[in-house]
């Protein structure tokens, strides 16, 4: 039945076969550069699926209106404009997080995942597949966000939930010593080959191609 199904197909992809971290390597700038702590992993993700499924929709309903010779630079502005209403959203609602995410907020404009899937599907589809698919790929990218922090934050700090103290929960006793790398650049690099691996583990155990 799922076969048949193309809203199901276009849901699930994003997550599984075709996702965009652990699958496809893609908008790699801010899963390496914020996973340092979940919480922060989380927030990127969700606010990186937000700007995706605004804009899938809006560049599918206005694909007929847009010149060919034009339609990158119509793509970017109309990204551009999901990312900054998110941006002030953050801003005045989580600060905190704003502030952890810092300059990588901005650079959602930029993200070949979102702007891929704009020129790719939604440019071709209609407004409900396209967000069908933004749903799904911005879950995909959500999770595998959320993966990578977690493991860096657990093995980097023994914590998760951090780094505001009201909220950061110990998992660990006095006696745990964190693996400081993990929280370090180099440690997101380590980290992210050790999930692809993982990753194609269990994508060859289960014959998922």
């Amino acid at each position: 039945m799922s076969a048949h199904n193309p809203y199901l197909e276009d849901f699930s992809r994003g997550i599984i076969r075709e996702n965009p971290v652990f699958r496809l390597l893609l908008g790699m700038c801010p899963v390496l550069g914020v996973t340092g702590y979940f919480m922060n992993g989380l927030g990127m993700g969700l606010a990186s699926t937000a700007v995706l499924i605004a804009s899938n929709v809006v560049i599918a309903a206005l694909k007929n209106f847009i010149p060919p010779q034009v339609r990158i630079p119509c793509f970017i502005v109309i990204i551009a404009t999901f990312v900054t209403i998110i941006e002030m959203v953050l801003q005045a609602f989580q600060p905190v997080l704003y502030e952890a995410l810092g300059v990588f907020v901005p650079l959602i404009v930029v993200n070949c995942v979102i702007l891929g899937r704009a020129e790719a599907f939604a440019s071709k589809r209609p407004v409900l597949r396209s967000l069908v698919d933004g749903i799904g790929v911005g879950i995909g990218f959500t999770l595998a966000l959320g993966i990578l922090a977690l493991v860096r934050e657990v093995a980097g700090q023994g914590t998760v939930m951090g780094p505001d103290p009201e909220s950061t929960i110990m998992l660990f006793g006095e006696g745990f010593e964190p693996m400081g790398l993990f929280g370090q650049p180099p440690g997101a690099f380590i980290a992210l080959g050790l999930l692809l691996g993982l990753t194609n583990v269990i994508f060859k155990k289960l014959n998922i191609k």
